[in-house]
């Protein structure tokens, strides 16, 4: 049976249940009409936001719920982060994939309290860490008991504000045995770069993802919204919903050329 290709996508943070559903459903569609492997995503905290007074979403409790709405409504997968090692269990009840964030990948009980709920684990490289640095954050997951990994690439730090894709990464990360993400929409970021926000670039999303299907990367993480620049969260480097399905028409292509 043909490998589907694994999409995990949906707007940076819950900002209404009215969005997420709407999103959720406009999503699954455009995935079944693409035959893709599809995880909605989504955070129910934004617990490392640039300034004190930037939106986090709901929390733990309400944004949950909402997720399980979105589950329950729309029969879709669920892909969600956690930053404590308390969260780990209750994500799990609604998550799919439980998705560590790259700040947080070397924090030892927050990589093991995800494994021992044993869902699939996507785990963010940090942007200050090597490839070959990885290894060690695979080790903890595994030591807890966990070997259903994905690791993500989501850029390095290089300077101030900015940020690079080092290619040869993800050829580097697929040498410790798991599949290898990459997060297209993250990579663009310009951290800090607004003064009190994260800014981006978001025109620039097609072409690193297509280079990172092209080294050999097997899943795509994305974030959208219908109007990125009005979004509360991560805005500059989100891709416009209406722009959605004919950019992965093509990095597809891309896919689909790799894994002939």
């Amino acid at each position: 049976m043909e490998k589907k290709f694994m999409w995990i996508a949906g707007p940076c943070v819950i900002e209404s249940e009215e969005m997420v559903l709407e999103m959720a459903g406009k999503l699954k569609e455009m995935a079944g009409r693409l035959n893709l492997d599809y995880y909605f995503k989504a955070s129910f905290d934004k617990a490392n936001r640039t300034s004190i007074r930037s939106f986090r979403g709901p929390g733990i409790e309400e944004g949950l719920e909402i997720l399980q709405k979105v589950k329950d409504t729309w029969n879709v997968k669920i892909a969600t982060d956690i930053h404590e090692p308390w969260q780990a269990e209750k994500a799990a009840r609604t998550a799919d994939i439980i998705q560590i964030p790259a700040f947080l990948c070397r924090q030892t009980d927050l990589l093991a309290a995800a494994a021992k709920t044993g869902k699939k684990i996507n785990v963010k490289k940090a942007q200050f860490l090597a490839p070959w640095d990885m290894a060690n954050v695979v080790g903890k997951l595994e030591e807890s008991g966990n070997r259903d990994l994905m690791l993500c690439e989501r850029g390095t730090s290089f300077g101030y504000n900015t940020l690079v894709v080092d290619m040869t990464g993800i050829v580097e990360m697929k040498k410790l045995g798991y599949p290898v993400v990459f997060d297209a929409t993250h990579s663009v970021q310009k951290p800090g770069g607004r003064g009190d926000a994260t800014g981006g670039n978001r025109e620039y999303v097609e072409y690193l993802a297509k280079a990172a299907l092209a080294a050999g990367a097997d899943a795509l993480f994305m974030e959208v919204h219908p109007d990125p620049d009005h979004a509360l969260s991560d805005g500059p480097n989100m891709v416009p919903l209406n722009e959605l399905e004919s950019m992965m028409q093509r990095l597809i292509r891309v896919y689909d050329a790799v894994h002939e």
